[in-house]
């Protein structure tokens, strides 16, 4: 797939960032501030990583914004058949280089370790209101912020 490179990445964070600040999951405002560039429409971006904020459903596995990152690299590192080892392996690959990066900006992709400062973190399915209090405690932004940027980054590699 061919993807536009013609966009300015801070731009797309900032993109992010508003979703987020909208009421947007973590997962969704990074998926749906590159979605245009992939050919999907906000909704359907919305809709295919909303299961995906707060580390899985709230599971507090692998970081929404981590999430968002890799559903991205398969458009920018596609695998078409099956049997492709070739296109895997440079998807496999790209996924592990941007794990790294995020790791080595925030110490894991795992939500309740980047979370841990909050202390005991709940896992019931639901989601936190969005109030200014909730946006003081949550270091969340960076973490969108961090992704949105990494993929915007691969985005613009040739």
């Amino acid at each position: 797939m061919s993807i536009n490179t013609d966009f300015v990445i801070e731009d797309r964070v900032q993109l992010a960032l508003n979703y987020f600040l909208e009421g947007y999951n973590c997962a969704q405002s990074v998926f749906m501030a590159y979605a245009d560039l992939v050919g999907l429409d906000k909704e359907t971006a919305s809709c295919l990583s909303v299961s995906l904020g707060g580390g899985m459903g709230r599971l507090r596995e692998v970081c929404g914004t981590v999430s968002a990152m890799f559903m991205l690299n398969g458009f920018k590192y596609p695998v078409y058949h099956v049997s492709s080892q070739e296109e895997r392996t440079v998807n496999y690959a790209n996924v592990q280089r941007l794990a790294t990066a995020f790791k080595e900006l925030n110490g894991t992709i795992i939500c309740r370790e980047l979370l841990s400062s909050l202390g005991t973190l709940d896992t019931h399915p639901v989601p936190s209101l969005r109030t200014s209090e909730y946006y003081k405690k949550r270091p969340c932004c960076r973490f969108v912020a961090d992704a949105a940027y990494l993929i915007g980054q691969t985005f613009k590699e040739s």
